[in-house]
C-alpha cells in the first residue's frame, strides 16, 4: 500500500471518531499526566464539546469556526488569563489530532488570537492590609481557610486546591502536594490555618461517615455534580458527594471577598519574607522556585518596606 493510499485509510478511520473518543484519548497520553494539568484540560475540552454538539458527534463534522464560537460562548467575556488558558488547552487537543494521530479534525480559526495579559509587577499586597481581609469576620470557613493557606504556604493556588486529606500532616503542619513539574513537594503553614483545619474537615452532627473528613479533595464546591458533568471519582468527596472546587471558581470568589487574584497571596507571602531579611535561598525553598531570577521577581519590596527605609534618609535630629 502507498503512503497516499495509507493516509486515505487513516483519515477514513478519523472521520468516525467522536468527540469524546477523540477528547479521552488526547487526555490519557502524557502531554497532561500532571493532575493539574489534566484537569483544567478536561475541564476546557468537555464544555468545549458540549458546545458544538456533544459527546458523540463525528470529530470530523466540526468546523473551525464552530470551534471559534464555542470558545466565544464559553471565556469571552473572562478575563485574558482565563481566556488564554481554555483557548491554549483546546488548540493542543485539536492540534494533536490532526498532527500525531492524522485524524480530520477542526482547528483554532486565526482570528481567535491570545489576549494581552496586562503583568503587574506591584501585586503585593501590604501586610497590615492582607491580615485585616483575611481576618474578616464574613468571610465563609472555606473560602477564609483556603486564603490562609494560600498565603501561610506561599503555593501556587491550583497546587492548593490538589491536596487532599490523606495529604495532611497536621501535627507537622504540613501537606504533600504535586508541583507544576510533576514533583511531590511539601508545602507548610502556620498557626492561621492550623486553627481553621479542623474546622473545615468536621461532617454534620449524625453524618454516618463519623465527624470528620479523612478522604478525598480538602476544599470542596458547593454543590455536587450534575450527572452530565460528573469528575472522575478521585475529584469528589465520598462523604459527601461534593466535587472539588474549582480554580476559576476561587477567582471569581476572591475578586468578590478581597478584590484580588489568587497569585497575589503566593506573590504578598514572597514579598513580605523579603521585606523581613529572609535570605533568597529560603524564599526559593518556601516557594519552591528553581531559578533565583524568578525568585527575585517575586520578592520587591512593597509600600511599607520602602516606607521604613526612607526614615534613614531624614535629617538628623536637632540636639539643644
Amino acid at each position: 500500500m502507498t503512503a497516499t493510499a495509507g493516509w486515505k485509510v487513516t483519515a477514513l478511520y478519523g472521520a468516525a471518531i467522536t468527540l469524546a473518543e477523540a477528547a479521552d484519548e488526547y487526555l490519557s497520553t502524557h502531554r497532561v499526566a500532571n493532575p493539574n494539568t489534566h484537569r483544567a484540560y478536561a475541564s476546557a475540552i468537555d464544555r468545549t464539546i458540549a458546545a458544538v454538539g456533544g459527546r458523540d458527534r463525528p470529530l470530523a463534522d466540526v468546523g473551525d469556526f464552530g470551534i471559534g464560537d464555542a470558545l466565544t460562548l464559553l471565556w469571552g467575556g473572562c478575563a485574558p488569563a482565563t481566556w488564554n488558558r481554555n483557548r491554549a488547552a483546546v488548540a493542543s487537543w485539536l492540534t494533536w489530532c490532526t498532527t500525531k494521530k492524522k485524524w480530520v479534525a477542526p482547528a483554532v480559526p486565526a482570528e481567535i488570537e491570545r489576549r494581552r495579559e496586562n503583568v503587574d509587577h506591584t501585586k503585593a499586597v501590604s501586610k497590615t492590609k492582607l491580615e485585616r481581609l483575611l481576618s474578616r469576620r464574613d468571610l465563609p470557613l472555606r473560602e477564609k481557610t483556603l486564603y490562609r493557606m494560600l498565603y501561610e504556604t506561599a503555593a501556587r493556588a491550583a497546587e492548593v486546591l490538589s491536596v487532599h486529606v490523606e495529604d495532611l500532616d497536621m501535627e507537622n503542619r504540613r501537606a504533600a502536594l504535586t508541583s507544576k513539574g510533576g514533583d511531590v513537594e511539601w508545602v507548610y503553614w502556620e498557626s492561621g490555618t492550623a486553627r481553621l483545619l479542623p474546622r473545615l474537615l468536621r461532617l454534620p452532627d449524625g453524618h454516618p461517615d463519623g465527624t470528620v473528613r479523612t478522604r478525598g479533595p480538602l476544599f470542596l464546591a458547593e454543590r455536587r455534580p450534575v450527572p452530565s458533568r460528573r469528575p472522575r471519582p478521585e475529584h469528589i468527596c465520598p462523604h459527601t458527594g461534593r466535587p472539588r472546587l474549582g480554580y476559576d471558581r476561587v477567582r471569581i470568589l476572591m475578586d468578590t471577598h478581597l478584590g484580588l487574584d489568587p497569585h497575589q497571596l503566593r506573590h504578598s507571602a514572597a514579598t513580605h519574607l523579603g521585606e523581613q531579611k529572609v535570605p533568597l535561598q529560603l524564599i526559593m525553598a518556601k516557594t519552591r522556585h528553581k531559578n533565583p531570577r524568578t525568585a527575585m521577581r517575586y520578592t520587591r519590596p512593597g509600600g511599607e518596606a520602602v516606607a521604613e527605609i526612607t526614615a534613614i534618609l531624614a535629617p538628623p535630629r536637632r540636639t539643644h
